[in-house]
């Protein structure tokens, strides 16, 4: 035991300091090397040599004792957290599978004779813990207490060996008595009797310094009682088996002495106070409690230090001197009976100190030793926590998510924030019914319709006129053919084109027909446009939310609280919106705590229950926990405020009016739209009909023009052969003459005897009918359609380039382009007929397949034709639309045929 004393204002007091306990050599380099060579590998052993240098060295140094307390303690820390390390690490025990050669051996502090060996670190680690605190308390000691720095010091190491002394009794003294005989020193009993004793020593700092400061006799009365308090609870642990036969007398004395003298002087500085509120009769009988506990302590303490002692009697001296003064005062003038001792409620007592938290000081989670070493138990320790802290950090997650997603629910349900924007002006469109408008005012909306029906009108007109070419290089031929007819009579033996056209003349009065079913469905689509273009004209408005109605305040107001009701609105939305922040903010806390969440270097050195680290640390996010569960609350009672507020605001400003004219404004925008989808989709399929028609009727067209070409050279050819019938030619050429005219594409021979000029003109009609294409010329039997022509001898009509149904190239329109039946043979009417009641005015074609090879295709249907349906680009795929049409030739005055006359 070790003392020192310093003079305050009221007593020279005298303090205890603890020896540290000795300890035998021991070595641990060579059986944890071998430990990880054998259970790891020599490569690990030899990577961690330096770490079992640095445990070898601590322990040696240990060992010596024969540094200054402060050295020694940062020793004493470092050795520890190794031993804490290697707890986990290293199974030292008397098993044979263990490390079983390591014996610690350390003697009693206070019998330094007792020993206790054990192999395990257990004793190792309490030893080790109660020199800590030892050397704290000598440290205490050694600070000079008449000053103010000096009373702080020794303060904070008091306390600080205090809980030294609390956790070797709460988390290894237990331990260490299991392991085998351990020392009294270590024991339960011991560390927590220390511990009283350091705080006591602590708390009488305290005394001093409120003292020293001159603080009220009120304050310290309550200090000088809980110093006495300490001793009395030190002194009650020292008077029961283990330790009452383990201390030496002068350390019961000591405690003894201590515990009455400041209860004395708790007495004597309340004493005081009572004095100056003139209540003499308590006054009296404090002071005679006082004066007696000292004088049963006097009898009571044999060996006891002269200092103590002699504070002792001079606190005795000031009771007995106020006592005196006291019962005179009674006696002359208050008069009042003093109760007895026992009858006195107990004197207050307030604690300054407590125990200081060593979880931070003996953490050794942050060390680096021994890292490569993780045991499985750790691994799977750590597997079980992050389970558990998933589990926190999920069930947390989904109340923030429930808490934005009720918040979002309610709001929409008031209608809010619409509501007050469109107060402001700010009403929007529902985000599927903008999409919506916008992509009618991209396409171009209404006003854009009348530009697309002038695109029907000049596709129809470009088919009439092609239809009119068409049938007027028919009429043509026809005529020339009549003309020579009549001229000629019998001479002309040539079929009459009458009969070899009536198969074109079927096709082109069928798309006359189409033509004009077509200009009927356009006409209907132009009334619906005019019809309902009030209708579809807000979807030209720019920006449309213009044509929504807007919420204004009411026309008259009794009390004018309309700005109230709305600013009181807002502000609960501000707050709604602060909360949401608030989860956000949250949600990315917890987060943010679990990625630093690193607990395996705490698994590898903790020695308890792995169930109660794990809830020491998931505590750390009870206050996270604690804070949503609070944010959700505010949201509930501010979502109810809100309520209540929009309620008022509905009243005031006509809410439910503004809503269903807001209401009815959208379905007259939906309603707009739908039509003008249906009358976009109507005229798109007529462009896309007229452009396939156009491809049909120019490729009939072209074949006319082939058939006009043949029958212009058969003209010329018979012409020959009727001239030099009447020219007189010999009986000869004229029966030759009389022979059947060769069909269209059959080598015309020259006649056996002719003039050098006739051969001339031969060979010219032989050039000429070898430019002709030679579809025309050299038809297939296939191609041959025998309910066409009137077959003259010897004459074959010519194949149309434009196949019937069964061989036609183009197999979806057969019934608008012609087939190889006549009129009467047809089995339904034309594709392009009046519409149904419902859906687009226009029949749906079928897809158009790859023109024939070879076909020429030249400029669009007209200029600025710029139809949907219309792409120049090679790229273009066959049998989605027709590619770009046809070389049309220019405009011209039509001429209106027998076959087609517009209605």
């Amino acid at each position: 035991m070790a003392t020192s004393s310093s003079s305050s204002a009221a007593t020279t007091n005298l303090m205890l300091a603890i020896h540290e306990k000795k300890t035998n050599t021991v070595e641990l380099y060579r059986p944890l090397r071998n430990y990880i060579a054998f259970h790891y590998s020599e490569r690990e052993a030899q990577n961690l040599d330096d770490d079992l240098e640095t445990v070898k060295q601590y322990r040696s140094d240990i060992e010596k004792s024969s540094d200054s307390p402060p050295a020694r303690r940062d020793l004493l820390l470092k050795y520890f957290k190794c031993l804490c390390l290697m707890e986990t690490r290293f199974p030292i025990s008397a098993d044979k599978d263990h490390i079983n050669s390591i014996q610690f051996t350390w003697f009693d502090a206070f019998k330094t004779r007792n020993k206790s060996s054990q192999i395990n670190l257990h004793l190792e680690k309490a030893a080790i813990l109660f020199n800590l605190g030892a050397v704290y308390s000598q440290i205490g000691l050694a600070f000079d207490r008449s000053t103010v720095e000096g009373r702080k010091q020794a303060v904070h190491n008091f306390v600080t060996a205090a809980g030294v002394f609390a956790y070797l009794r709460d988390n290894v003294a237990v331990k260490a008595a299991a392991g085998g005989s351990a020392t009294v020193d270590v024991s339960v009993e011991c560390a927590g009797m220390l511990e009283r004793l350091m705080l006591g020593q602590a708390q009488e700092c305290v005394f001093e310094t409120s003292i020293a400061k001159g603080s009220t006799p009120g304050v310290c009365s309550k200090i000088s009682r809980q110093v006495g308090v300490y001793y009395e609870e030190a002194l009650a642990a020292l008077s029961v088996p283990p330790l009452s036969q383990h201390f030496d007398k002068t350390w019961i004395a000591h405690v003894q002495l201590k515990a009455s003298l400041f209860f004395a002087e708790a007495c004597y500085r309340y004493s005081l106070e009572l004095h100056e509120k003139e209540e003499i009769a308590e006054e009296i009988a404090r002071l005679k409690a006082g004066i007696s506990a000292l004088s049963d302590v006097k009898r009571s303490t044999k060996g006891a230090p002269a200092q103590l002692l002699d504070a002792v009697s001079k606190l005795e001296a000031s009771l007995n001197r106020n006592l005196e003064r006291a019962m005179k005062e009674n006696d002359r003038v208050y008069l009042q009976r003093v109760p007895q001792a026992t009858s006195l409620a107990p004197l207050s007592a307030f604690s300054m100190v407590k125990p200081m938290p060593l979880d931070e000081i003996l953490d050794a989670s942050k060390e680096k030793m021994f890292l490569s070493l993780i045991p499985d138990s750790s691994t799977k320790a750590l597997s079980r926590y992050t389970e558990m802290l998933d589990d926190v950090i999920r069930t947390q997650a989904e109340k923030l998510q429930q808490g934005s997603e009720l918040a979002r629910v309610r709001l929409k349900e008031m209608d809010l924030p619409d509501s007050l924007l469109a107060l402001e002006g700010n009403v929007t469109l529902p985000d599927n019914l903008k999409e919506d408008v916008e992509a009618v005012q991209i396409s171009g909306g209404p006003a854009g319709l009348e530009a697309e029906l002038q695109q029907l009108r000049d596709l129809r007109r470009v088919n009439h006129e092609l239809l009119v070419q068409t049938e007027e290089q028919l009429q043509k031929e026809a005529q020339e053919d009549s003309q020579f007819r009549t001229q000629f009579g019998t001479r002309w033996t040539r079929p009459q084109s009458s009969t070899l056209t009536k198969n074109l003349l079927d096709r082109l009065n069928r798309f006359a027909g189409n033509l004009k079913q077509a200009g009927e469905s356009d006409a209907r689509i132009e009334r619906s446009v005019r019809d309902h273009s009030a209708l579809m004209s807000i979807l030209d408005r720019h920006p449309i939310e213009a044509a929504l109605p807007t919420l204004a305040k009411p026309i008259m107001s009794l009390d004018a609280s309309e700005d109230a009701i709305v600013g009181a609105l807002k502000q609960s939305l501000r707050q709604l919106e602060t909360l949401g922040a608030e989860r956000a903010g949250l949600e990315d806390m917890l987060k943010e705590m679990k990625r630093k969440d690193d607990i395996l270097p705490k698994l590898m050195t903790s020695t308890g229950s792995y169930e109660d680290l794990f809830k020491k640390e998931i505590s750390k996010y009870d206050h996270i926990c604690e804070e949503i569960s609070q944010n959700i609350q505010a949201q509930e009672q501010l979502l109810m405020q809100i309520q209540a507020q929009n309620d008022q605001f509905s009243v005031v400003f006509n809410l439910e009016d503004f809503k269903a004219s807001r209401e009815k404004c959208f379905k007259q925008i939906e309603a707009a739209i739908a039509k003008y989808q249906e009358i976009k989709e109507n005229i798109n399929e007529g462009l896309k009909f007229y452009v396939t028609l156009q491809d049909a009727i120019t490729n009939v067209k072209q074949q006319c023009s082939d058939f006009v070409m043949t029958r212009n050279i058969q003209c010329r050819e018979m012409m020959e052969d009727v001239q030099r019938q009447i020219s007189g030619l010999s009986f000869q050429d004229r029966n030759s003459s009389n022979q059947s005219y060769p069909s269209v594409g059959q080598n015309h021979q020259p006649p056996r005897t002719m003039s050098p000029q006739q051969t001339d003109n031969v060979n010219i009609s032989q050039a000429s009918r070898a430019q002709a294409p030679a579809p025309y010329y050299q038809p297939s039997p296939q191609q041959t359609d025998t309910g066409n022509v009137s077959q003259a001898p010897g004459l074959q009509a010519p194949a149309p380039y434009y196949q019937s149904p069964q061989n036609s190239s183009m197999p979806g329109y057969a019934t608008p382009y012609g087939s190889s039946q006549g009129p009467s043979q047809q089995s339904h009417p034309p594709s392009y007929h009046a519409p149904p009641s419902t859906g687009s005015p226009y029949q749906s074609q079928p897809p158009h397949q790859q023109p024939p090879g070879g076909y020429d295709y030249g400029q669009p249907a007209y200029p600025g034709w710029r139809g949907p349906y219309y792409n120049a680009h090679s790229s273009q795929q066959p049998s989605t639309f027709p590619r770009p049409p046809y070389t049309v030739p220019g405009p011209y005055p039509p001429n209106q045929g027998g076959y087609y006359r517009p209605q």
